[in-house]
């Protein structure tokens, strides 16, 4: 059977998996990234995986035909390079020249969010719809823009970068340079943050909040109208200028469901006034959309009539 490798990269561990043409998951597996060992000892550590992959895909398959890697930081897809990723402490490694050497397959290297976010636009929450927006919520807030099955990457690199849209002018500074940027308003980083601040306990986290707010506690309302504001306002300069048919808000906030999903679809009602309404959705693959995204750029590599969904 043919099928390709999907590998998707993250902070502290990975994942994997052999997929075939019709998308089954063939074999899945995760190794930790290794971070604490360098930059060095991780892209090694990538290599080494990569390789247990397609020695397993052909003994059991056949030997794999491609492979797909999603990466943190800033990615140049054009030319296959990790530029930069501060959580991985790397900077211009030629990725995925390195692996096409190691296993003499063709391999494209893509965004993480924005390899996850074509997942979720062709076989997730946005399957069907010629424009969408991917915003996670994490730790950070990222974004992927989503027209007619592809995901844009723009001229630098950095298209979809919404958690840094300044939301709160003068507000509170972010790592990036600028004050008032939504992500430091709107992330579960930013929820765990304030919670724990009002609440008194260094422990708690967005999740706790999410439960507080279920539970009707005032204070949890308070911080958690806060966050859903922050990022009605950015979604709504977002949606002003790219007019996507579907939101998908994914992430670790986005688990707090309509705890979340209610309130944010009221405040960017609120906002729109001559804008199109779109439909606000959770993202429906979860932690393996960047794995899947990874497995769908590996199989475009395959194809002779479309270029990889990841512009270029």
């Amino acid at each position: 059977m043919r099928h390709v490798i999907a590998l998707d990269v993250g902070g502290t561990g990975m994942k994997a998996a052999l997929v075939g043409d019709d998308g089954a998951l063939l074999h899945r597996a995760r190794r930790a990234t290794g971070r604490e060992r360098g930059p060095d000892a991780v892209v090694a550590g990538i290599l080494d995986f990569a390789a247990e992959l397609y020695a397993y895909g052909a003994e059991h398959h056949g030997p794999p035909a491609a492979a797909g890697i999603a990466v943190p930081g800033i990615v140049d897809e054009a030319h296959g390079t990790a530029v930069y990723a501060a959580n991985l402490g790397w900077k211009d490694v030629p990725l995925r020249d390195l692996l096409a050497e190691r296993l003499g397959v063709p391999v494209a290297l893509g965004h993480d969010v924005r390899t996850g976010g074509l997942a979720e636009g062709r076989i997730g929450a946005g399957r069907g719809a010629d424009r969408f927006l991917f915003v996670p919520l994490g730790t950070g807030i990222a974004g992927a823009i989503g027209i007619d099955g592809r995901v844009e990457s723009g001229a630098h690199g950095f298209a979809g970068e919404i958690g840094h849209v300044v939301v709160r002018p003068g507000g509170t500074l972010c790592p990036c340079g600028q004050r008032g940027c939504l992500e430091r308003y709107a992330s579960a980083a930013a929820v765990s943050e304030a919670w724990a601040a009002a609440g008194g306990n260094p422990d708690a986290d967005a999740a706790d909040c999410a439960r507080a707010v279920a539970a009707g506690d005032p204070g949890a309302r308070r911080v958690w109208q806060e966050a859903v504001d922050a990022l009605a306002d950015g979604l709504v300069t977002a949606l002003t200028l790219l007019d996507p048919r579907t939101l998908i808000i994914g992430g670790g906030l986005a688990e707090a469901g309509e705890v979340l999903f209610q309130p944010l679809r009221d405040a960017v009602r609120r906002r729109v006034t001559f804008q199109k309404l779109p439909s606000i959705v959770p993202a429906a693959l979860g932690d393996t959309a960047g794995c899947l995204g990874a497995g769908l750029l590996a199989r475009d590599l395959l194809t002779t009539t479309s270029t990889p969904e990841v512009d270029t």
